[in-house]
């Protein structure tokens, strides 16, 4: 891969893992298949018997299959933008563990299980028998901090990436969840790092009408006991909770463009002093806009990533479970193999301007468009606008790369899919 900026500048990847750096696929195939016989007498199912990975008939992918698997869809808070999960009498896993390592072993790419919920903590037996069951997938954890915990140690080190909700400040946070909350969270990760897991904890935001997006962000930057490795946010835009909104379009036009515009600038200064701070709808935009590389949707809905619900069926997206459009597949029938670019975004998102830079945003929202046409471009207007204000800044940082004071590897986030939609 070569950089709009950078000609020159070739990409290598390092590590056993890194197969689609090398060669041909033939040649990834050979050496796969080479570390399989190294390693013969690991099982991938080690409670089964039967399952061992075989070398034979192997489909490789250059591309992972990502799975959120929810654990439940209770809740144990009742937050004011969603409402306290789910209703329905289905609440619980309705499917054996033995259906869903059937259904896995078939995927034959490199899995990542992003445990789910409702809140997934509330189930902390049930994910530890899954970790226990399926050693070689990798894990991630989207969480509400409450329970954290909990968790045993050896399996919290477990993960790789952590997504912890905390919404800025204790005040905005509290406001929008529940008081004490804020405090709760922040001992929780603390403790989480005590315990010796090494891998990224991601502050992830809910950002409605009582944010200040850069007060509330630069708060979760600067914590330092402890401290978030990113933040990430989404804009409280699929649904439309009584009383969240009472003024949309004045909040992002005083409030949320401001805010990104100053952080944005605030970002850049940073890196001449060789720091770039983990602001994530940052740093992948900005890896697109330097290399010339486009994306697909980054979260990967109906691509690479998918929702298995508790019914075992197969939808494009863990927020969607009620939608029957959403439904691609059933895990105790669909083979992994179908699933791969089942649905795409719609128009009007292919046609637009910014499509290989946002790749579309959000396929929910795409095809089931719960604010209407007019919803649907307004928050379009808030991706625009932060993308062409990391756009003003992409010579800046293209200079501070050329000229060695930071690395462009560093905006390639995340390593693989954490859960981060990326783009807002």
């Amino acid at each position: 891969m070569h950089s709009t900026y950078f000609p020159q500048l070739s990409f290598n990847c390092s590590g056993p893992s890194s197969l689609s750096c090398i060669g041909s696929s033939q040649k990834r195939k050979s050496i796969l298949l080479q570390l399989i016989e190294d390693q013969e007498s690991s099982a991938f199912w080690p409670r089964r018997t039967g399952n061992k990975l075989s070398k034979f008939n192997l489909a490789i992918s250059d591309r992972n299959m990502n799975y959120h698997l929810i654990l439940t869809r209770q809740c144990n808070l009742n937050c004011v933008y969603c409402h306290g999960g789910e209703t329905t009498d289905n609440t619980e896993i309705q499917y054996s563990l033995n259906d869903l390592a059937d259904f896995l072993i078939k995927d034959r790419t490199s899995i990542t299980l992003l445990l789910y919920g409702g809140e997934p903590t509330l189930r902390i037996p049930l994910m530890t028998q899954i970790m226990d069951r399926v050693p070689n997938a990798r894990f991630m954890l989207q969480t509400n901090g409450l329970l954290l915990n909990q968790i045993p140690p050896e399996c919290a080190r477990k993960f790789h990436s952590v997504l912890v909700s905390i919404d800025g400040s204790r005040e905005v946070t509290d406001g929008y969840r529940l008081e004490g909350v804020y405090d709760r969270v922040v001992d929780n990760v603390r403790r989480l790092r005590s315990v010796g897991f090494k891998g990224d904890i991601v502050a992830r935001m809910v950002v409605s009408q009582q944010s200040d997006i850069y007060l509330d962000v630069r708060h979760l930057l600067d914590l330092e006991d402890p401290r978030f490795d990113h933040v990430h946010w989404q804009l409280n835009v699929v649904w439309d909770a009584e009383g969240n909104w009472t003024d949309f379009d004045s909040w992002v036009e005083e409030s949320y463009k401001p805010g990104i515009t100053l952080l944005v600038n605030e970002w850049v200064e940073k890196m001449e002093d060789g720091i770039i701070e983990g602001i994530v709808p940052f740093l992948p935009v900005m890896y697109s806009l330097l290399t010339g590389k486009s994306s697909r949707l980054r979260c990967g809905s109906g691509l690479d990533t998918f929702a298995i619900h508790v019914d075992g069926s197969i939808g494009i997206c863990p927020i969607s479970p009620d939608w029957e459009f959403s439904i691609v597949g059933d895990i105790r029938a669909t083979a992994p193999s179908t699933l791969r670019d089942v649905m795409q975004v719609e128009e009007p998102c292919p046609s637009c301007e910014e499509f290989g830079i946002c790749g579309g945003r959000c396929l929910f929202a795409n095809r089931q468009r719960l604010w209407g046409d007019e919803g649907f471009y307004k928050v379009c207007d808030t991706v625009k606008h932060l993308i062409s204000t990391l756009r003003g800044q992409m010579p800046r940082v293209a200079k501070l790369i050329e000229d060695g004071q930071i690395s462009l590897d560093t905006f390639d986030y995340p390593e693989f899919n954490n859960g981060c939609e990326i783009i807002p």
